[in-house]
C-alpha cells in the first residue's frame, strides 16, 4: 500500500518513518521532512492538503495539537477541523483505511479513581499487578480536557465514516510516548509508557490486518503496572508488546 503519514515530521512520525515496513510511505506536515517523500500543508486548510491524498491507500493520522493541556482555540483548528479535513480528504481520494492517533486522555478521568489514582502516583502497597479491572474500549468516555474531547471527537467521526462510507479505522489511544523512549519521565509512565517499537508494531499490525472494520486499541507497552487493556489489540491484530517499563525501575 501507499501510506500517507500526517504529522510526519513529529515525534511519532519520526519513529514510524524508520520502522514501518512493507509499504510505500509518504508524509504530510506543515514543514518539509528532509529525505522523505512529503508534502507541505496545514491540515486546517482542506485545499492545501487535498492533493496529498491522491493515490493513497491508507492514512496514519498523527497531525494535531499534541499537548494534553492544549487550549480550546488550538484544539478547534488542529484537532477538530483538521481531523475532519483529513478524514474527508481521505474519503474523497478513495482511501480504504485510517489509523488514527487518538489518546488515553479520552478516558483520562478514570485516573482520579482507585486503584488507578494510586498506581499513577506510584503507591502500590496493597495492590497486585493485574489484580484490578483494566480500562478497555467499552468503558464510557471520560476525557480529562479539551484535548481528550477532541480525540474522542475523532473517534466518533471515524465511526461515522466507517458506518456511512465503509472506511476502516483503528483508533489508537496512545499512552506516554517521549523522545527519550523511556518511562524515566515520571512515576505515572511506569504504568502508561508506550515504547517507540511497540507503538510502531501496533500501527504496522493495524495497517496489515486483512479485515479491520472499526476498532479502538490502547497503545501501551506490556508494563507490569499498566491498567489499559491490550487484549483487544492482541485478539484483533496480533499485537504483542516487547517492552515493559519495569525493567527501567531503579535506573
Amino acid at each position: 500500500m501507499r501510506v500517507l503519514i500526517t504529522g510526519a515530521a513529529g515525534l511519532i512520525g519520526g519513529a514510524l518513518r524508520g520502522a514501518l515496513t512493507g509499504h510505500e510511505l509518504c508524509g504530510l506536515d506543515v514543514r518539509t521532512v528532509d529525505g522523505f517523500d512529503s508534502a507541505v500543508g496545514d491540515i486546517s486548510d482542506m485545499g492545501a492538503i487535498r492533493p496529498a491524498f491522491e493515490g493513497v491507500d491508507a492514512v496514519v493520522h498523527l497531525a494535531a495539537s499534541p499537548s494534553s493541556s492544549a487550549p480550546w482555540e488550538s484544539v478547534i483548528g488542529n484537532n477538530i477541523v483538521g481531523t475532519y479535513n483529513v478524514f474527508e480528504a481521505a474519503r474523497q481520494a478513495g482511501v480504504g483505511r485510517v489509523v488514527f492517533a487518538s489518546s488515553n486522555h479520552v478516558t483520562g478521568m478514570y485516573e482520579r479513581d482507585e486503584p488507578y489514582a494510586s498506581i499513577v502516583a506510584g503507591r502500590y502497597e496493597g495492590l497486585e499487578p493485574g489484580g484490578y479491572a483494566t480500562i478497555d474500549h467499552r468503558v464510557p468516555i471520560r476525557p480529562d480536557g479539551y484535548y481528550g474531547v477532541s480525540k474522542q471527537y475523532g473517534e466518533s467521526l471515524g465511526r461515522y465514516y466507517f458506518e456511512e462510507h465503509g472506511m476502516e479505522f483503528a483508533c489508537l489511544r496512545i499512552g506516554s510516548v517521549n523522545r527519550r523512549d523511556s518511562p524515566l519521565v515520571g512515576v505515572r509512565a511506569f504504568a502508561t509508557w508506550c515504547s517507540h517499537r511497540d507503538l510502531a508494531q501496533l500501527v504496522q499490525r493495524s495497517l496489515d490486518a486483512e479485515a479491520l472494520g472499526f476498532e479502538i486499541f490502547y497503545g501501551v507497552s506490556g508494563n507490569r503496572w499498566r491498567f489499559w487493556d491490550i487484549e483487544r489489540a492482541r485478539e484483533r491484530v496480533g499485537y504483542s508488546p516487547k517492552d515493559d517499563a519495569e525493567r527501567y525501575r531503579g535506573s
